[in-house]
């Protein structure tokens, strides 16, 4: 018999906690199967805390050795033990303040859920956030209790590190104290034979902090470029936000266990291995782009997320909205600004606009969860640092930075929520922002809706809004959009210098003269006006506007904001695209356009690169749904390859001369420009592999000097058909896990659909497929969900069947990234009705597994629409 579903837990009940924690004294005695974890915890009882004033300590999996209060031991009728805690009741509490001691033993090698502490590769490391600690000793386990910690480590590793600044150490042990109060999900411990990459920064007031990034023996030549972009987020955080780190030392290790990117625990920050280590051999552009901007953002956490923190966990995007959108301010003052944007704006379309477009829409912050690492989303990251560009658009750069400067005054060392955030906005620049606090509790992508007319010397401009319905909210108000915008005349001319107007009602309409603006232009009045909306992607919104092809066309060719030059390109593209699904015809003039961009060297080469990559087949098959199409996923991957091999036909050309003139030579540097070129150039790889065969890839592949050139070559080798180059990579880079981890994803990547469960099938055959590690077991099966979309949904409903499989299998042992990877069936409703039929069956079988986490549960719940 299954046990009864986990009840919701809601924003609206919560309630301060009963006792707050002045001090935390640990000691780790460590042993991989029997680690004893000692505590000296003060507690103080708090005034607004709950009225009954028991003391309730999470706790699972623990072994409780002994426990006392104020040196008085406590027995088994002094507390009540559960498997989710303990509570000592308010009549066996001392009235204000008393310390709570207590022993209990954990098994880190165990652990193969990757929460806690536990084990990778031998080392000892924990994982807190966001219900970790609980699995480490008696606490409540809550951001909203913040302390000072110390903490001793005793074990027979050469190297034992935790929060804050060092202490006194001998062989065998180490002490550590972290001055500032954090709550527990911050708590970290590391504990291995590791090696260390040192430098050192100096801050803006003149201390100096010692850096380290702790790695495997072996490793230490790959943690230049992490270092370097560490000290360029901290010297760019003191220039921008005026925030200067606050410890004597800052560590980062990196760990191949680990079920994220990187977490930002004060002071000893613990990486993904993937996120930290680089050289030229073994990691691409994009790899040193990932390394710069996560080091950044969980450097950029030690002011947005540590020293100011959430209440609760529904204002996790308080915290992660706002570093995302920090970290994507430093990358887009590192490279190229118009290239970060759209960057950012692809992740967010294809991650949170397919969420909010499912079953698993949720607001920004969410009115209840069962878990909360299932709330870990793009909607809380990437359309939470939405809300705060469209926050920084509306008040203006300066008014921002000085709210900013308030919020860190205010709020330094608290435990904050969404209205502390948009008070200190209010009380700075006087504006009301009760309609905008709408984008954190209103669920839904809205869409923009525009249409024009010219009468006479004027042009009226209808903007309307609507916020579709979404699981638990049909009924939406309007919110607030800020639009960027511009006119083009039909020959290019700027009419409209970029400007901004606000959206704060259902519908307006704007009057612009025309006679006035073609005279500033020195032009005749226009019969003809091309409005060019939502300038640098303004707002995250899905805009219907009335542009004709040609319209689009001008905005390629002329538009002044790349962004919106880029938009015309794709939406180009995508109309093709779907016409043909149709059985319509390609356009030459698109093939004619984007070879004058090409050919435009005043344009960054990454734009021209971006410029020629097609929506991906899942934004094809939403295409295809919103306009009320039953998409074919095979039939979307065959179409798209043939708009490929048009293209490449037609740009024959421009792009072969793009190729010759891109390369940079042998002295390779991940800098922007160099990345730039090579991301031009290995696009016109794969597009001129479609038409000429082979041979230019085959030489590409044998003089690369980079893993960039390297796996640009072997995956248009793949697409070619090449059957000896995943075996001449294997045998170069088996023992080199983070280059395997890309050889597994590119095979089942570039595998014909009809060909792509097996591939995915043999792979988790092979001897170095261990399924218990993420980064691993992502490459597998997220190579066969995410990255070959006709595959996974293959009419025999074998990728159906191949993940639930997996997911049963690793939700025994790590449900939280099972719980993730689920997210693959959350666009079952878009499909026909026999592949609906077989992802149900999935999910039903999966839902009457026994024993299945509360991680999967919930997730398959929401998805089957429970």
């Amino acid at each position: 018999m299954k046990d009864a579903a986990p009840q919701p837990i809601h924003l609206a009940d919560y309630r301060p906690p009963s006792h707050l924690v002045e001090t935390v004294a640990l000691t780790f005695r460590l042993s991989p199967g029997a680690t004893r974890v000692l505590s000296r915890i003060r507690f103080r009882a708090n005034p607004a805390g709950l009225e009954n004033g028991n003391l309730r300590l999470d706790g699972e999996g623990l072994r409780l050795i002994s426990c006392a209060i104020d040196g008085v031991a406590l027995t088994a009728l002094d507390y009540l033990l559960t498997p989710e805690g303990l509570t000592v009741p308010a009549e066996r509490l001392p009235a204000q303040s008393f310390l709570w001691e207590a022993e209990v033993e954990i098994d880190p090698a165990g652990n193969t859920a990757l929460e806690g502490l536990y084990m990778s590769g031998g080392m000892y490391c924990t994982q807190c956030e966001a219900e970790g600690f609980r699995k480490i000793t008696f606490y409540p386990d809550r951001p909203d209790v913040m302390a000072p910690f110390t903490v001793r480590i005793e074990g027979d590793a050469s190297v034992l590190l935790s929060n804050g600044n060092p202490g006194a150490s001998g062989p065998g042990w180490a002490e550590w104290h972290d001055p500032w109060p954090k709550p527990a999900y911050l708590f970290a411990l590391v504990a291995g034979d590791l090696v260390a990459h040192r430098d050192a920064f100096t801050t803006m007031s003149g201390r100096a902090v010692d850096l380290n990034i702790w790695v495997r023996p072996g490793d230490e030549g790959k943690c230049a470029y992490a270092m370097d972009a560490l000290k360029r987020s901290m010297r760019w955080d003191e220039e921008v936000y005026g925030r200067e780190y606050d410890l004597d030392v800052f560590n980062i290790v990196a760990v191949d266990d680990f079920n994220m990117g990187a977490m930002e625990n004060k002071g000893l920050n613990i990486f993904n291995s993937k996120y930290v280590l680089a050289s030229p051999e073994t990691a691409t552009d994009r790899d040193y782009d990932f390394i710069e901007s996560i080091v950044a953002h969980e450097y950029f956490h030690n002011w947005t997320g540590n020293r100011i923190t959430c209440r609760d966990w529904f204002q996790l995007c308080l915290k992660e909205g706002l570093t995302v959108f920090r970290d994507q301010q430093f990358s887009a003052d590192t490279r190229s600004a118009a290239v970060q944007r759209i960057e950012d704006v692809l992740q967010l379309r294809a991650r949170q606009f397919r969420e909010d477009a499912g079953p698993l829409a949720h607001n920004v912050r969410p009115d209840s969860y069962v878990e909360i690492n299932n709330f870990y989303t793009a909607t809380v990251y990437e359309k939470g640092a939405e809300v705060i560009g469209m926050l920084k658009r509306i008040v203006g750069a300066q008014e921002y930075r000085a709210a900013l400067d308030e919020y860190f005054r205010r709020h330094d060392g608290q435990a904050c929520t969404i209205e502390d955030w948009l008070a200190v906005f209010q009380d700075v620049t006087g504006r009301d922002l009760s309609q905008f606090k709408r984008w954190y509790t209103q669920a839904g992508t809205p869409r923009l809706t525009a249409e024009w007319q010219v009468a006479g010397d004027r042009l009226h401009l209808r903007l309307a809004q609507v916020v579709p319905p979404t699981p638990d909210q049909p009924l939406k108000e309007p919110v607030v959009i800020p639009i960027a915008m511009g006119l083009l005349a039909a020959d290019g001319t700027e009419l409209l210098p970029e400007t901004h107007v606000i959206l704060d009602s259902r519908e307006t309409v704007l009057d612009f003269d025309l006679a006035k603006m073609a005279a500033q232009a020195g032009i005749a009045l226009p019969d003809r006006v091309i409005p060019s909306l939502l300038r640098g992607f303004s707002a995250p919104v899905i805009l219907d506007a009335a542009l004709t092809r040609a319209d689009r066309l001008v905005l390629l060719a002329h538009d002044p904001d790349p962004f919106n030059r880029w938009e015309a390109g794709r939406s180009l593209m995508r109309e093709t695209l779907m016409g043909m699904l149709t059985g319509g015809a390609r356009d030459p003039a698109l093939f004619d356009a984007l070879g004058r961009l090409l050919a435009d060297e005043r344009l960054d080469a990454a734009f021209r690169a971006l410029c020629l990559a097609l929506p991906s087949e899942d934004d094809l098959a939403q295409a295809a749904h919103d306009g009320g199409l039953v998409p074919d996923p095979t039939a979307i991957h065959a179409t798209r390859k043939a708009f490929q091999s048009a293209m490449a036909s037609a740009l024959h050309g421009p792009l072969a001369a793009l190729y010759d003139a891109k390369d940079p030579g042998p002295d390779y540097s991940p800098d922007a420009a160099q990345a730039a070129d090579r991301a031009l150039r290995n696009a016109a790889l794969a597009l001129l592999t479609r038409i000429e065969g082979p041979d230019r890839a085959r030489a590409h592949y044998d003089a690369a000097t980079n893993m960039t050139d390297e796996i640009a070559a072997f995956t248009a080798l793949l697409e070619a058909g090449d059957t000896d180059v995943a075996q001449r990579f294997h045998d170069r880079w088996k023992d080199d896990r983070l280059v395997m981890d890309k050889w597994f994803m590119a095979q089942i990547t570039h595998a014909a659909p009809d060909r792509a469960v097996a591939t995915a099938r043999a792979l988790t055959d092979h001897p170095l497929f261990d399924w218990t590690n993420p980064n691993r077991f992502r490459s597998v099966i997220g190579g066969l969900t995410a990255g070959n979309p006709a595959g996974f949904h293959d009419p025999s409903g074998a990728g159906y069947a191949f993940l639930a499989d997996w997911l049963i299998r690793l939700d025994a042992k790590n449900p939280q990234t099972a719980a993730r990877m689920s997210t693959a069936y959350e666009t079952w409703a878009r499909y026909d009705a026999d592949r609906q039929d077989m992802i149900r069956a999935e999910l039903d079988r999966i839902a009457a597994t026994e024993g299945l986490s509360r991680d999967l549960s919930e997730m398959v719940g929401r998805i089957r629409g429970a």
